[in-house]
């Protein structure tokens, strides 16, 4: 059996890079499947400090800064999946110092989508957007 020491939950983060490659042998971008168990495990992987706003993924793959993913969003008690097309922006490395779980931060667009998945998060978090707790970042 395995112990975790960390006190940040497990997201719930499946499909994250297809290994089927496309014409001209460039793979296929990445399609992440997010889901939000509860109000906290999104206010965790939230990050209100990107204008756009952004959402923590954690993974053990290598992604470039910048690097375009694209991903569907579930939310807690919400059974809609949003479509969401994020760029890397936030990189936390195995074995980091603070704690934190391994994974990428995510920016979200900064188009008029990118902009309505942002107020739905932020309404989605209520008041726990302005707490004091530790989340997957900052």
């Amino acid at each position: 059996m395995t112990v975790s020491t960390s006190p940040f939950p497990t997201l719930a983060v499946e499909s994250l890079r297809s290994e089927s490659v496309l014409p001209g042998g460039s793979a296929r971008p990445a399609v992440l499947q997010l889901r939000m168990d509860t109000p906290l495990d999104l206010y965790q992987a939230y990050i209100s400090v990107f204008t756009e706003g952004g959402l923590f993924v954690q993974t053990s793959r290598d992604y470039q800064m910048g690097e375009e993913l694209y991903g569907l969003l579930t939310l807690p008690q919400d059974p809609k999946r949003y479509p969401l097309i994020g760029y890397v922006a936030w990189i936390t490395p195995a074995n980091s110092p603070t704690g934190r779980p391994q994974g990428v931060g995510l920016r979200l667009s900064a188009d008029a989508r990118g902009a309505v998945l942002k107020n739905t998060i932020e309404t989605a978090l209520g008041s726990l957007l302005g707490s004091e707790r530790t989340n997957y970042t900052v």
